[in-house]
């Protein structure tokens, strides 16, 4: 099965070498699924001929905002509606969480709480789901057809469902514990206020459920659709 990345950020410079860029993360993350992946970086204005190009999709995180009016954003909306379309599976990480959101009639907005960064525990199907998180935007309002499988006092949305062809999420499950500490170090001083990204730091020992949200992912993209 191939898997179209839709690449919508580059990891800082220096922690590529480590820990791989955003479409590398999660070629790892999938690893062992049996998946041929071909990357399309789109924020550098490469796109696929169209939603046939891969049998499933998914869209990476970004340091960018979906209100940002970057000339790549409109374009991936269309593509979106277009995978939409056609009932391809989708899978939405971070900024493609929210731009999934967005292109299907949602709202995103920054969060007036200001950033959530670390391991964050979201509530679903009544257990606690631990992530990694690195966001200040969110969705605000939901597309009439998303519903909410997980979230939590400062993050409502935090996993949408489609129907059953389009999952998205607002944490990351393809950034463990290192790449966290070096974007703390990277990305977040001087943007992100220190006791927040300090607190963030104490907490990176904690176990988060990568693996479990892999193999979900793994199975949604591979499940037979009508």
């Amino acid at each position: 099965m191939k898997i179209g990345i839709l690449q919508t950020g580059h990891a800082p410079d220096e922690l590529i070498e480590t820990a791989g860029n955003l479409d590398q993360m999660f070629r790892t993350l999938l690893d062992g699924h049996g998946f041929e992946f071909e990357t399309y970086a789109v924020l550098d204005g490469v796109f696929p001929t169209g939603p046939e190009a891969a049998d499933g999709w998914l869209i990476t995180g970004s340091k960018f905002g979906v209100n940002d009016g970057h000339d790549w954003i409109a374009p991936l909306e269309d593509l979106i509606r277009a995978i939409d379309t056609k009932g391809l599976p989708l899978l939405g990480i971070c900024f493609g969480h929210q731009i999934i959101a967005k292109a299907l009639g949602g709202r995103v907005e920054k969060f007036e709480g200001g950033w959530i960064v670390g391991r964050v525990n979201y509530q679903h199907d009544g257990k606690e789901l631990a992530l990694n998180a690195w966001h200040q935007d969110q969705v605000t309002k939901r597309p009439a057809r998303a519903r909410v499988l997980a979230g939590n006092e400062t993050c409502a949305n935090g996993i949408l469902a489609y129907g059953d062809t389009i999952w998205t999420l607002q944490p990351h499950p393809e950034f463990n514990s290192e790449f966290i500490a070096g974007l703390i170090e990277k990305r977040g001083r001087g943007v992100v206020p220190d006791a927040r990204l300090d607190a963030a730091s104490e907490g990176l020992d904690g176990p988060v459920d990568s693996a479990k949200i892999a193999n979900f992912m793994a199975d949604f993209l591979k499940k037979e659709r009508a």
